[in-house]
């Protein structure tokens, strides 16, 4: 069931169980604090390869799933007009991510691990 969103601006879930009871489930994201991390310059490069390849992980699924190409969004018929190489997408979709991949690499520095290339 799609999320709706409560005065405290969490999300809150309505599964139904087994047996037909309905039980609500707040959802309060709690990412990793990265507010602390700084990426060295270069792993702010590798960045960008990570957020294209984030990019065509997301295609080839969806391509596997059906999905084609389409100047508008269609669900219904798995249209999506982002299903085009990375470097043809609009900078707003690249800055998406551009973001998660630099979450990610601060998140497993503030976890305490140590990216070296080799």
């Amino acid at each position: 069931m799609p999320p709706e969103a409560d005065a405290t601006q969490q999300l809150t879930w309505r599964n139904r169980r087994a047996d037909g009871e309905q039980k609500t489930v707040a959802y309060d994201p709690n990412p990793i604090d990265t507010s602390h991390v700084r990426l060295p310059e270069d792993l702010l490069e590798l960045t960008e390869r990570l957020a294209e390849n984030a990019h065509d992980v997301w295609a080839r699924q969806r391509m596997a799933d059906g999905w084609t190409y389409g100047r508008q969004r269609d669900d219904a018929a798995k249209k999506h007009p982002d299903l085009v190489p990375y470097e043809n997408l609009p900078e707003s979709e690249k800055e998406y991510d551009r973001s998660a991949a630099m979450e990610t690499l601060q998140a497993i520095v503030a976890l305490g691990y140590r990216i070296e290339k080799t």
